[in-house]
């Protein structure tokens, strides 16, 4: 088959499209024909040079495909199936795992970090971790779903508690994460904020549901949510920038508002007051992906049009380069998506 791999660190140039030998599934695997794997930044880093990445590698996290070949052990997968694979993996036995917490396993990884991913022509994989998709939704549509969405789901959800009503403010409205935050902000009938680079994404951000856009670069975030909230300030803050934001994100909180930070994008140093956190009462939660259990939940919602995969352009698997050099300028708005 034909695959996109690192023989070692570096920028776009170390992108090699070139032949491998197929994956050969055992029988209690499923082989699935990429049709689309959307691109996160985490390429970007783990090209860049990860711990315990072994080389060579193939990067991609986002996969969406059919079911080329189903193993002898299999059961309620077929051949042809239209299908999303998990990007996380776990070992499914350990305590974590079976009780329904799998990014609390000591095995986690994501596949194209831990693993090998999707850029690629076929990847083999459990049948756990394959979950069929209606007619209804694209290849790319589906490949732009599952990593940002069960991050997004985990961080309001479960650990943010995420309530009617509530002022949310999400960071960085044009990340995956962040397109992802609002749709879900707004299936809660939160009243969402966010923060968005230049006009185009602001305009695109109110297309997904923000209720108000604040631009990050030219307006003082904390300051305008005072102003939106008339000083209330907001109950949920959705960080994923890190340094670069961290003090006006806890300039924007309630007493009693909580953080909740998936990334470090800018730096992974933040520096506060104790005494603002205690006098305030404040809470800064730390959210790591998500479960199984929660990917299939806003999945629900993927499948019903309520959440939708933001697609920005598609690049064949052979223009790999191309597509991480413009994921690395940031001009995006929506999924880079590769298709072999």
């Amino acid at each position: 088959m034909k695959a996109v791999r690192l023989h070692e660190f570096g920028g776009p140039e170390v992108l090699r499209y070139e032949d491998v030998p197929d994956p050969q599934i055992r029988k209690d695997q499923v082989l699935v024909r990429v049709r689309a794997c959307a691109m996160n930044h985490l390429d970007l880093w783990v090209r860049k040079g990860l711990p315990g990445v072994n080389l060579p590698h193939i990067l991609g996290s986002d996969v969406a495909g059919e079911i080329a070949e189903v193993g002898e052990y299999v059961k309620g997968l077929q051949k042809g199936q239209r299908v999303i694979v998990s990007p996380m993996y776990y070992c499914g036995h350990c305590r974590q795992c079976v009780a329904g917490v799998q990014n609390l396993c000591r095995e986690f990884t994501v596949i194209g970090n831990g693993m090998d991913g999707g850029n690629c022509e076929l990847l083999a994989t459990r049948p756990d971790c394959v979950i069929p998709i209606p007619d209804s939704l694209s290849y790319d549509e589906a490949s732009a779903v599952p990593l940002v969405c069960v991050t997004a789901w985990h961080m309001m959800v479960t650990r943010g508690g995420i309530r009617p009503g509530q002022n949310v403010l999400v960071l960085g409205a044009n990340s995956g994460v962040g397109m992802a935050a609002i749709q879900i902000g707004k299936l809660f009938n939160a009243r969402v904020i966010a923060t968005a680079g230049d006009e185009n994404k602001m305009q695109r951000a109110r297309g997904l549901g923000a209720d108000e856009v604040i631009n990050h670069y030219t307006q003082k975030i904390s300051d305008e949510v005072k102003r939106i909230t008339s000083k209330e300030m907001c109950d949920l803050v959705i960080e994923h920038v890190g340094q670069a934001t961290w003090g006006e994100s806890m300039k924007s909180l309630r007493p009693g508002g909580a953080i909740v930070t998936c990334g470090a994008t800018t730096g992974p140093k933040a520096e506060f007051d104790l005494r603002v956190l205690f006098a305030k009462q404040l809470s800064f939660l730390g959210s790591y992906k998500g479960t199984m259990g929660e990917l299939h939940e806003v999945l629900k919602h993927v499948f019903s049009g309520k959440v939708k995969g933001v697609v920005d352009s598609t690049f064949p698997l052979s223009e790999t380069r191309a597509a991480h050099e413009k994921l690395e300028k940031s001009q995006m708005f929506g999924k880079i998506v590769i298709k072999p």
